[in-house]
């Protein structure tokens, strides 16, 4: 298999005043990296920038070691993107959208057929190849768009939001092809839903205020924060209290009663430091809030 590697140097993009993304660095090689971080952190930015969909204000971004810039239409057809926000035409099939969307990758006819029913078997969609996307429901429609993204066989696979407003057991059937991906592609994947990345992602990626505050696996993300996870057993009545004095905290149902739970440097006395179940929930609460 082929190594490649994605290169981002002192990457920033500013609208205007605004900072969306400041000196941004991290190679990106085959495997999958979640992106997390709160809205306005830089995430969509960066996505845009690798795809080429916007002009960045300084740095570089390397393909192999050649600035995308330089490699243009060469570089396009490395890249499969599944935007959050995608229209699909509702009177189309699955086979007619993914015809659709190959000529206009100018994929030649006989090819484009042949992956287009590559892709919906990929997808578990193959039994509904004919059938109006009217008819399907929003999990199937998102396997339509992950169809669409790799269509060209890209080597560089943008992925933002794919399982929001999905049913648990379609979230699954994504993540798990996702995974799939990953052996012989660069997957780059954005969302909120902070146990898709935890289940999926060979290394993750913080962002906060337009910067990277840290990268790691996500095993090596909970280790750094081990014992700065603290809670205490309350009552429903302490809630209001306690989220004004400590407003990124996490509620966690137990048997004990409910579990009031903030990551924090300083452990105040009346709190125990949590040794066991900490998660990548407690990781983005330390880092990004």
């Amino acid at each position: 298999m082929k190594e490649f590697r994605l290169e981002i140097k002192d990457l920033s993009k500013s609208y205007g005043s605004v900072i969306g993304l400041n000196n941004f660095t991290f190679t990106f090689r085959q495997g999958v990296y979640g992106i997390l971080g709160p809205n306005g952190s830089g995430k969509s930015t960066l996505m845009n920038l690798i795809t080429d969909n916007i002009q960045r204000t300084s740095g570089e971004i390397l393909l192999n070691g050649n600035d995308i810039l330089k490699l243009g239409k060469e570089y396009r057809k490395c890249i499969g993107y599944m935007p959050q926000q995608q229209g699909l035409y509702q009177s189309f099939t699955p086979y007619q959208f993914l015809l659709y969307i190959a000529s206009l990758k100018d994929l030649n006819k006989k090819e484009a057929k042949t992956q287009v029913i590559e892709l919906l078997t990929l997808v578990n969609l193959k039994e509904q190849a004919h059938d109006k996307i009217s008819s399907f429901s929003g999990g199937m429609k998102q396997r339509v768009h992950l169809a669409q993204s790799l269509l060209g066989s890209p080597s560089i696979l943008i992925i933002d939001e794919p399982t929001a407003g999905l049913d648990p057991s379609e979230r699954i059937n994504i993540r798990n092809m996702i995974a799939d991906l990953s052996k012989d592609k660069i997957v780059i994947y954005s969302t909120h839903i902070v146990s898709d990345i935890e289940s999926v992602a060979d290394e993750v990626i913080l962002l906060k205020d337009g910067e990277l505050v840290k990268s790691a696996t996500s095993f090596e993300l909970v280790q750094s924060i081990k014992g700065k996870v603290i809670e205490k057993i309350v009552s429903k009545d302490n809630l209001p209290d306690l989220r004004r004095s400590y407003p990124s905290n996490n509620i966690i149902q137990s048997e004990k009663g409910l579990r009031f739970r903030i990551v924090s440097d300083i452990k105040p006395e009346d709190f125990e430091v949590v040794k066991e179940n900490i998660t990548l929930e407690d990781v983005y609460l330390y880092y990004c809030r």
